[in-house]
């Protein structure tokens, strides 16, 4: 239970509310920590979602890099959910903004490397 607590404590605040960590990989070049997202619908649907039975999910995988530790790029895979609803063609997933805007980098790791290059 040390190691769990110890990855959470690694990664951005929050993610514990939607992901459980499935894995982590560490090598000489990387430490990667992968999450999936939890199959709980989001709340707050759209009227058209709601009293809707789900009939398809899907898992999609991103890779973000993170902070690099000890030497290895940190790379976070956040494997993502979206759900399709009886009737309705179209997939919705759960809002969660954890890259920094036009980047595949972790929004602190970004801000990190943003005040690096002022320096």
């Amino acid at each position: 239970m040390i190691e769990h607590d110890l990855l959470w404590a690694l990664l951005p605040e929050g993610l514990e509310e939607f992901f459980e960590i499935e894995s982590y990989e560490k090598t000489d070049q990387v430490l990667r920590i992968v999450l999936i997202e939890k199959n709980i619908v989001p709340n707050n649907l759209p009227e058209k979602y709601q009293n809707k039975p789900v009939v398809n999910t899907v898992m999609k995988p991103i890779t973000i890099d993170y902070f690099p530790l000890k030497g290895r790029k940190g790379e976070l895979i956040l494997k993502r959910r979206m759900w399709q609803f009886k009737g309705i063609p179209e997939m919705i997933k759960r809002d969660i903004n954890i890259c920094a805007e036009g980047t595949k980098l972790e929004k602190e790791f970004a801000d990190f490397l943003k005040e690096m290059d002022r320096e």
